[in-house]
């Protein structure tokens, strides 16, 4: 299959990142991977059409590997059509009075400020691209919207990630750009491992959450980019059906 458009994804070794790459390379994109660690971005490249995914280990919230990431993006492709900002950490649950500043700082870095630092070099490019503009999707979950009990530093950098999903895409409307945000909850084996042995809610109790599978998230994404440029899903909320999300607390 020869690749139509380009896409870039963050955090593409593992989880979400890894199977929202996979469907877009299914679905006729040619797919740069990016993430921190080498050897699983490579294992996310073993695909049917792997000869269609570019490798380049980046660090989101260091500007310098960013703009490299988004340079090499240009030299191999000559222009990026979707970038989707996947990359986050996710702390230990912690009381906030007790969060680690430096614990702090990494989540800002590469929840927040690394969306930011990709962000901003996909748009310079994509402004400067002919045919111009291009669509960027963002990973809010729906701790964008509600939090968990001890969350508090992944909470605020993604409530500021809704906050940077609609300054893009006011900020670009003159330039074909579209932006929208995809709230996630309980998606994954390894989410659904972990929440089958329970998590904690606002009354102090464990309990067993239902998870859904990746490909659920992934086919959304699909759809996301799928749309033409005059149209846009701004948000999207996506969970199982019975996760406790709709009435936390």
């Amino acid at each position: 299959m020869i690749p139509s458009k380009i896409a870039l994804v963050t955090g593409a070794g593992s989880g979400i990142g890894r199977a929202c790459a996979h469907a877009l390379l299914d679905n006729g994109y040619a797919v740069v991977l990016a993430g921190r660690r080498l050897e699983a971005l490579q294992e996310t490249a073993r695909h049917p059409h792997g000869a269609n995914t570019l490798v380049v280990p980046a660090d989101v919230s260091d500007p310098e590997s960013v703009r490299a990431l988004f340079a090499r993006t240009k030299e191999c492709f000559g222009r990026l059509d979707l970038l989707f900002n996947n990359a986050g950490v996710v702390l230990p649950a912690s009381p906030v009075e007790d969060i680690n500043l430096a614990d702090w700082r990494l989540a800002v870095d590469v929840n927040l400020t690394g969306t930011f630092l990709c962000t901003q070099q996909a748009i310079r490019l994509m402004k400067t691209q002919t045919p111009q503009g291009g669509r960027i999707i963002n990973n809010g979950s729906v701790s964008a919207q509600v939090p968990r009990v001890g969350t508090a530093a992944y909470t605020a950098t993604k409530h500021a990630i809704t906050g940077l999903t609609k300054s893009t895409s006011l900020d670009c409307r003159a330039y074909n750009i579209a932006c929208g945000q995809i709230d996630i909850g309980n998606a994954g084996e390894h989410v659904r491992e972990k929440m089958a042995e329970g998590a904690m809610q606002a009354n102090g109790q464990v309990v067993s959450e239902p998870a859904m599978d990746v490909t659920n998230v992934s086919n959304a994404v699909v759809y996301m980019a799928s749309l033409p440029l005059d149209a846009n899903v701004q948000f999207m909320t996506i969970t199982a059906t019975t996760m406790p999300f709709i009435g936390r607390g």
